[in-house]
């Protein structure tokens, strides 16, 4: 049976990466780590912050809140804690629906070239 190399997936990561996969700035999510009691990143002896995926599924939950829904800091706050996990499924649902909606953009792209 041949090798067969598996791929390394983190288990942390920065806030500079972070800030990166949601396209906002550090203080951003250093602010909303004050804000949000539920995201706590673990932090180093400098006392560097380090997310995991569940930090960075917060996140994105909050993000879709604040910035894409247009809720205030102080209703994402009762939206995260009336009902996180229908909150979690309509997120899923969100990202399947963009993903199929980016592979029929690309597929009309394709045929009508």
């Amino acid at each position: 049976m041949p090798y067969k190399e598996k791929p390394i997936e983190k288990s942390y990561f920065s806030i500079g990466e972070v800030a990166e996969m949601l396209e906002v700035s550090p203080s951003l999510i250093r602010f909303w780590e004050t804000e949000f009691e539920q995201l706590q990143p673990r932090k180093n002896r400098k006392g560097n912050r380090t997310y995991n995926r569940t930090d960075i599924e917060l996140l994105r939950t909050i993000y879709h809140l604040v910035k894409e829904r247009g809720f205030t800091l102080k209703g994402a706050k009762e939206k995260l804690k009336e009902k996180p996990e229908q909150l979690d499924k309509a997120l899923a649902v969100r990202d399947s629906l963009l993903k199929i909606r980016g592979f029929l953009s690309n597929l009309k792209t394709e045929l009508g070239d």
